[in-house]
């Protein structure tokens, strides 16, 4: 890991205040097939506050692999019949949802889990406690104005709290618990969504988020559940009592906010490998995890924007997942250099970089995650990634850490 190590300290150099300290990065990359977790290792700090080393089964924030999870649970509700992906969703948020330039175009779930609803992140996605989803909606920053639903790909967050608020509305439960009754606790995992149904041990192990200038970016909480783990009221107060289906589909961050060890990671990718199956149990159905992957988009050289930050990154997506490799002009979205085709998602924020990748053909994958990313850090030759991403997705010069297979 020694390159992780020299890449993040030359992204600190000309960008650094000099009173800053140096970080090293934590980095955690756990392999694994469709029956077996293997050998993982590790590099860092889980807390630079506690010397804690950093572990295969410290939960950390995956940022947007979230929604992959997310898109298990709608899965879920699919199969019992109380979603419809194609159904008008204004019909389960109880108002009428449409981008003002295109009043006639029905949004459904499927544009939404596609991002080809034609929302847009022209506004904050992370809402406080006492603002609705439909006031959020209500300003027009937040749609293209371009583009009618279903015309065109493009990447955002937004899209996730909306679909939270449908979740919340059919099922009448908030959505943390909704996740961990749907999701997490039938896989048998020890994650939550912004901490509040983790168990006070994993709490505990929780990982320190740090930018590459060294200063805390999230998730300090000193071993603790935190005071408020939504982003409060206006006002200040965080009085979860108040909470109400579908009003507030933001507060606990669909759109990133799941903490999970690369240990659970990764058994969430042995089920997909599985097509639906995990211990010996039907979870979904092979035709859902197939509906998952299948590419709803792919890029044509102008249907739509081929990343969120980084052009040429996102080339095919399908419903809350994405497919790598995609042979098209514009598109650099080898991440693992060899040509393979692998479908997941990529996880992008608070300095970390993170991936939950499987080869279904091959039924391989692997779940990683690097903290203290500069935001300028150089992009690997040929792939529209972050040298530290690409170094930790690929394995190179990894320690050795004598956690064996499992």
């Amino acid at each position: 890991m020694r390159a992780i190590i020299i890449t993040a300290l030359l992204a600190l150099i000309g960008t650094q205040d000099v009173r800053a300290e140096p970080i090293v990065p934590a980095a955690v990359r756990q392999t694994f097939t469709r029956t077996k977790l293997g050998g993982a290792w590790v590099q860092g700090l889980a807390d630079r506050g506690t010397a804690r080393p950093v572990t295969a089964d410290d939960p950390v924030r995956v940022a947007s692999i979230s929604k992959l999870v997310v898109a298990l649970g709608v899965m879920r509700l699919l199969e019992r019949g109380a979603l419809d992906l194609d159904r008008d969703v204004s019909d389960y948020l109880g108002y009428k949802l449409r981008n003002p330039d295109f009043p006639d175009a029905r949004i459904s779930l499927r544009l939404l889990l596609s991002h080809s609803s034609s929302v847009q992140d022209g506004i904050d996605y992370v809402a406080p406690f006492d603002q609705t989803t439909q006031a959020a909606l209500a300003d027009p920053k937040a749609w293209d104005s371009a583009h009618a639903p279903g015309s065109y790909f493009r990447y955002a967050n937004l899209n996730f709290p909306i679909i939270a608020a449908i979740m919340e509305r059919v099922t009448g439960e908030r959505f943390d618990r909704l996740m961990a009754r749907l999701v997490l606790k039938p896989l048998r995992l020890d994650a939550c969504y912004n901490w509040v149904t983790c168990s006070d041990a994993a709490v505990a192990r929780g990982v320190v988020l740090y930018r590459a200038t060294g200063e805390v970016a999230a998730d300090d909480n000193h071993g603790r559940q935190p005071v408020c783990p939504i982003k409060p009221s206006t006002d200040g107060s965080c009085d979860l009592r108040r909470w109400q289906p579908g009003l507030n589909g933001a507060s606990f961050s669909p759109q990133g906010g799941l903490r999970i060890s690369m240990r659970d990671l990764a058994k969430i990718g042995q089920m997909l490998l599985n097509d639906g199956r995990a211990q010996d149990r039907r979870f979904l159905t092979k035709a859902s995890i197939d509906l998952m992957f299948t590419p709803r988009w792919t890029f044509d050289g102008e249907n739509g924007v081929t990343g969120e930050t980084t052009p040429g990154s996102i080339c095919r997506y399908g419903l809350a997942t994405k497919t790598l490799v995609t042979r098209q002009d514009g598109c650099h979205d080898d991440l693992f250099g060899d040509g393979i085709e692998r479908v997941g998602h990529a996880g992008d924020a608070y300095g970390l970089k993170s991936g939950l990748w499987i080869d279904r053909a091959a039924g391989t994958g692997v779940a990683y995650f690097v903290t203290a990313v500069a935001v300028d850090a150089p992009l690997a030759s040929g792939a529209s990634f972050a040298v530290p991403d690409v170094e930790v997705a690929r394995g190179l010069n990894p320690p050795r850490t004598g956690e064996g297979d499992r």
